[in-house]
């Protein structure tokens, strides 16, 4: 059972030559075995319940696309009745009454979860550092940090402790911990899969998304989790494609491939840069048809980012007050210092910094200044990635300019835009994007980055397949 894709493992199920008993049991020693990663907030106690349930009726497994394949899901997604705290301590208690969207199709269709991973608090990260349950350390070398913030859910892959995993990414949060954990990262356009249910960090930008191990099992996931939510004004009603079996990597021959000039000409790791040098010449022998593009330079994206998102962030925290979420603080003379202080304890350094970057962003005298001028870079952003998407089918680059870093150097308070600079201008744009494993430098795992247009995840894929079919994986 070791390294299993979904689908490998929906085959042996099928066939009877395992039960969904022996996943779990195999998936929860590995949990034993790899504790000391720090992966897991909370364990699903009744997975196995759940599992000699499938093993019991073969016919559930048949029917369901996910009957009886175990799944890791990020603890941002609010699961009914089950802990989720976004690995913050306000949240330690939290039990939601609600199930969120993509959560509620993955068990629909069977899946079982084997239990809520670790995080950046709040998401407010790249490396999971920043979270009130500790740090989670990389599979291939556990003084380094996986990256973040689904820096859980991609070590769980990576370290073969599920199938694949759920995750969220505002800008990079999905594809920089991929890349850094030698997985496969994908992110959607922005409203393809619902956010009802997903405590929200950016509300203009979050995109839930997968983690995987190869290609295939990323497009059969997102065919499952996207679609119009009725419940999320803001998911697209258009309809979605059967993503996996759609998929057609000899569409790269004639593939127009952009690569930005500026996004090779920031500091990056010599290795990082070789191995996309290298990538770059096995889509040429595929047929692809490689062209050099100019982009707005991606420190502006790193600039308007951070506005853009911290001011989200102060929005969207206010409601975490002791009263309708947290645990409450001590008791004090008056409401305000009760709602202080329990924010005070209950939020990192790192949230903290956010929430006041943002409501100062978004005061009197300075909104116009920052936050609005920001909002207009940013629509310039995407008017230009848009332009040159009209005429190159994907954009490709590095995912992150270096391997996996050490936890002293997550201090940098913007740390984690400078990981991410390669990906932010994507996502402030709402494209779609995914990161492969395209090699290592000292002996860590680098990643290679592929996106399309709005909506076009299927070319993405196509592009992706079709450099790992000559590629291969890394796990």
């Amino acid at each position: 059972m070791e390294d299993l894709t979904i689908l490998e493992a929906r085959k042996k199920l099928l066939n009877k030559e395992i039960s969904c008993s022996d996943l779990v049991e195999y998936y929860s020693n590995k949990a034993k075995e790899k504790e000391g990663l720090n992966v897991y907030i909370t364990r699903n106690e009744d997975c196995r319940k759940q599992a000699e349930e499938f093993d019991k009726d073969n016919q559930k497994i048949k029917e369901n696309d996910l009957g009886g394949i175990p799944i890791c899901i990020k603890d941002v997604f609010s699961t009914k009745n089950f802990k989720t705290t976004c690995a913050a301590n306000i949240l330690d208690n939290y039990t939601p009454r609600i199930e969120s969207t993509v959560t509620k199709r993955l068990f629909e269709q069977g899946g079982i979860n084997l239990g809520k991973v670790n995080l950046d608090q709040f998401c407010h990260g790249s490396s999971t550092a920043t979270s009130s349950y500790g740090a989670t350390k990389n599979p291939w070398d556990e003084s380094k940090v996986p990256g973040g913030s689904s820096g859980g859910s991609a070590a769980a892959v990576a370290a073969d402790m599920c199938t694949a995993a759920l995750g969220t990414e505002t800008a990079g949060s999905i594809r920089q911990p991929a890349s850094w954990c030698g997985i496969v990262g994908l992110k959607p356009t922005y409203s393809r899969v619902s956010r009802f249910g997903v405590l929200p960090m950016g509300s203009s930008l979050d995109s839930p998304g997968v983690l995987t191990k190869d290609v295939d099992d990323a497009a059969y996931l997102l065919s499952i989790i996207a679609g119009y939510d009725e419940k999320d004004f803001t998911s697209s009603k258009k309809e979605v494609p059967d993503y996996y079996n759609n998929i057609d990597p000899k569409q790269i021959k004639g593939l127009k491939m952009g690569i930005p000039k500026q996004y090779l000409d920031i500091d990056m790791q010599e290795g990082v840069k070789k191995n996309f040098e290298k990538s770059v010449e096995i889509f040429k022998k595929l047929g692809a048809e490689i062209i050099d593009i100019d982009l707005i330079d991606p420190k502006y994206s790193i600039a308007v980012y951070t506005l853009v998102c911290r001011s989200e962030v102060a929005s969207n925290l206010s409601r975490y007050d002791s009263t309708r979420f947290g645990v409450p603080g001590e008791k004090n003379d008056s409401f305000s210092s009760y709602i202080m202080d329990s924010r005070g304890k209950g939020f990192s350094q790192e949230t903290k910094r956010r929430v006041m970057t943002g409501t100062f962003s978004l005061s009197s005298g300075y909104a116009d200044k920052y936050y609005r001028n920001a909002e207009n870079i940013r629509q310039a952003i995407k008017d230009d990635l848009l332009d040159k998407l009209s005429f190159v089918d994907v954009i490709i680059s590095p995912t992150n300019p270096s391997t996996a870093l050490a936890p002293e150097d997550a201090d940098d308070p913007i740390f984690g835009e400078l990981s991410d600079v390669l990906v932010e201008a994507s996502s402030l744009s709402g494209l779609p994007g995914i990161s492969i494993p395209n090699g290592f430098s000292n002996s860590l795992p680098t990643g290679l980055q592929i996106f399309s247009r709005h909506f076009d995840e299927q070319t993405m894929l196509n592009t992706a397949k079709a450099f790992e079919n000559e590629f291969g994986t890394l796990i």
